[in-house]
């Protein structure tokens, strides 16, 4: 029985397979596409079966060609996850049309089916960061990215398959296989990267009134922490519907900045920079996912705290240019 992973070769992707092989699981089909990125090289170490780009994959499911696979599983992690991207259409197509169809298939041949929603989808917060799938029509994501998103969770609702098939909703994913990301890598990276050439991290200045410079707060999330939440969600074929993927604790950018520094044994050194005009009025200033779901169904385990997380990942990964090995 074969396991498909869509994203396959991004953060999230290429870490469940990661953590697939480290159970001794081979027999992954990836999809992805790959482009002229670098996230090639995140495939490297892992052990698969077979590679499809994106577009022949599509073709290949619209057409039937996959019916007769026998499949265990579908981790749909593939997505354009950039909260910057501006073609609604495209979006619409790649987040929303692509994740119908996989899951439509998923259920009509009873194969767990698990995928990424967002806590993007959550908005400002004014709703709160609580998974209840009753509420979700409540919600108002604040960039396209999220909003793509809410879509098909509100999709998944109305027509009655919420509750056959699992929802991931993301926090501020970080860690190794994230280098090919660009504008959307983690801010542990920047930090590395900054004060590797320069022994400075530059933060954005807040437009809160509420919250000093490098004050303002996030769910930030190890990637191993993440994946092996969601394999968890994966065995366990009675969570269904929608589960906030996150650390359960909001951590400052200066607390972030300063693990950072520290891993890299360097002094603090955080520069307050001027945010963009066009993120002013988008921008979440406070982000904590509540996982008592997640606990409720079985999980036992505490996030990685943050200190020790940076350290794993600047002192094991970005120090050593390496990736993500079974």
């Amino acid at each position: 029985m074969s396991i498909i992973v869509t994203g396959g070769a991004g953060l999230i992707g290429s870490a469940i397979i990661w953590e697939l092989n480290r159970r001794n699981i081979t027999d992954i089909i990836v999809v992805d596409h790959l482009g002229t990125s670098e996230k090639w090289r995140n495939l490297v170490p892992l052990k698969f079966t077979d590679y499809h780009e994106k577009d022949e994959f599509r073709q290949m499911l619209n057409s039937g060609l996959l019916n007769d696979m026998k499949i265990e599983g579908i981790f749909h992690m593939g997505a354009c996850s950039s909260t910057t991207e501006k073609d609604a259409s495209y979006l619409i197509d790649n987040n929303f049309n692509y994740t119908k169809e996989l899951a439509s298939f998923a259920l009509s041949k009873d194969i767990r089916f698990v995928y990424a929603s967002s806590c993007a989808t959550y908005g400002d917060g004014s709703q709160g960061y609580n998974d209840n799938d009753d509420e979700i029509e409540k919600l108002r994501p604040l960039n396209m990215y999220g909003y793509s998103k809410q879509l098909f969770d509100l999709w998944a609702k109305r027509h009655g398959i919420q509750k056959k098939i699992t929802g991931c909703k993301f926090s501020n994913v970080y860690g190794p296989n994230e280098y090919h990301k660009g504008d959307m890598r983690s801010v542990v990276l920047r930090a590395f990267e900054q004060i590797s050439a320069e022994g400075k991290m530059r933060l954005f200045k807040s437009y809160n009134p509420d919250y000093a410079d490098g004050e303002f707060m996030r769910d930030f999330l190890y990637v191993k922490d993440a994946v092996k939440m969601v394999l968890h969600l994966f065995d366990n074929k009675n969570a269904t519907g929608l589960f906030n993927i996150g650390s359960n604790r909001a951590e400052t950018w200066n607390a972030l900045a300063t693990a950072a520094f520290e891993a890299l044994d360097m002094p603090v050194n955080i520069e307050y920079i001027e945010m963009p005009e066009s993120l002013r009025p988008k921008y979440q200033y406070y982000t904590k996912a509540d996982t008592s779901k997640l606990f409720a169904h079985g999980w036992h385990t505490e996030a990685t705290p943050l200190k020790e997380a940076v350290a794993d990942y600047i002192r094991n990964y970005l120090v050593k240019g390496g990736n993500l090995e079974a």
